[in-house]
């Protein structure tokens, strides 16, 4: 059981290399889709598919199948290694065959994340320059002593937030108690 995490996690790391390196260059795609493909079905010179790299799910599959299919028929041949015979065997193939798997996605999930994040950096830099400008200019009306700009700033505010106010009455110089002794009823 240890040696299948170990050749787990090494297929892992071995489909996460892979994928980066076919992202890079898919040469070996291209050569043989020139040798099986007519003219007209080969890649376009600007088309980065590999045989890992942006491949479906069951064309990837099969090809890392084929590739370990390969390398586990020349050590069952040309070393004393039986792949095939036993169980250990079978387990360690199918764990590589899995791992690679998943370290291709795994790979194309870090890849995605980073275009991602470079495109999504142009726009959030442009939402924090925006903001950095309003603050600015908020904190120079804040400076702003002139009367004018308070006034048609205070107007602004009477008028957007109640519409229909009724001024209140103008205070009178004297009051009631006053008044009414002025009128002698007191």
């Amino acid at each position: 059981m240890g040696l299948d995490i170990i050749i787990f996690i090494g297929a892992i790391l071995f489909g996460i290399f892979v994928y980066w390196t076919e992202s890079k260059s898919n040469g070996l795609y291209r050569f043989f889709n020139k040798i099986f493909n007519s003219k007209e079905l080969q890649l376009k010179p600007n088309n980065k598919k590999g045989f890992i790299y942006k491949q479906e799910f069951l064309p990837r599959l099969v090809y890392i199948a084929v590739v370990f299919m390969i390398i586990g028929l020349i050590i069952q041949f040309l070393t004393p290694i039986a792949i095939f015979s036993n169980y250990y065997g079978v387990s360690g193939f199918a764990s590589a065959i899995f791992g690679t798997l998943i370290g291709t996605y795994l790979a194309n999930f870090v890849l995605k994340s980073g275009e991602v994040i470079e495109e999504q950096t142009d726009s959030l830099e442009d939402v924090v320059k925006d903001g950095l400008n309003k603050g600015k200019e908020f904190f120079e009306d804040l400076k702003n002593k002139d009367t004018k700009v308070v006034k048609k700033a205070k107007t602004d505010i009477k008028t957007s937030t109640t519409p229909t106010t009724k001024e209140a009455p103008k205070p009178q110089d004297k009051s009631a108690r006053d008044r009414l002794k002025d009128k002698g009823l007191m």
